[in-house]
């Protein structure tokens, strides 16, 4: 084997002779080939792998938010407008749709009396209190009346209208909406009246036949 490698060697030297008799290019130092592993740091370098630092970590840049001050303005406000609206809705839902006309002593019914026809139910106590609307509805007159002094008439979704006579002053207008429990005048002795009261009746529509008051609240949940 030793044999094989000079002979190799020998050969190699005589074929650099021959290329330098011919003219050729002479080797020098410079074109001499430098091992790629002449020290580690280099060798590491050329394989892109070691070396005595270890990789950078990546570079993180923060991200300035901007925040829109109109937007967020707009929609706090239209969250509070829908819990407003849900709210709203709520309380219509639980409030009452019809109630007592009046707070007070029932002194006389629907019926005959004296003689005649008494068309509705009185409600006696002190002048002033508070007279409010038995149902939703629209106010179709307030002011005066034959016998009555002052009233109110109030004209209800269901086409029926309430009357409220012998008031002593009304809060109400024509064409004004209403809704029951909302106070609409106060109880007083003006008109063909022996005493501080509320004449209450109910008509079947404008001018209609007379219903007897009575029974129309207590069809609907209202005692007096």
């Amino acid at each position: 084997m030793v044999a094989a490698v000079a002979v190799g060697a020998f050969a190699a030297a005589g074929a650099a002779q021959t290329v330098q008799a011919l003219g050729g290019p002479s080797q020098s130092a410079s074109d001499e080939v430098m091992p790629l592993a002449a020290s580690a740091p280099d060798g590491a370098a050329a394989f892109g792998v070691g070396g005595d630092e270890a990789p950078a970590a990546p570079q993180i840049i923060p991200v300035a938010k901007t925040v829109d001050a109109a937007s967020e303005a707009q929609k706090l406000a239209k969250s509070q407008q829908i819990v407003e609206q849900r709210e709203a809705a709520e309380a219509e839902r639980l409030r009452p749709k019809f109630v007592s006309p009046a707070q007070g002593t029932f002194t006389s019914g629907y019926g005959g009396r004296w003689g005649t026809v008494h068309y509705g139910i009185d409600i006696a106590g002190p002048t002033g209190t508070p007279i409010l609307s038995a149902a939703d509805g629209t106010i179709l007159e307030a002011g005066t009346a034959s016998g009555f002094g002052l009233w109110v008439r109030v004209l209800h979704d269901t086409g029926e209208v309430t009357v409220y006579g012998h008031v002593d002053s009304y809060s109400v207008s024509k064409g004004q909406r209403v809704k029951a429990g909302e106070q609409i005048a106060r109880m007083g002795n003006r008109g063909v009246s022996t005493g501080t009261h509320l004449h209450f009746e109910v008509w079947e529509s404008d001018g209609g036949l007379k219903l007897n008051p009575q029974t129309w609240l207590n069809a609907r949940g209202i005692v007096v």
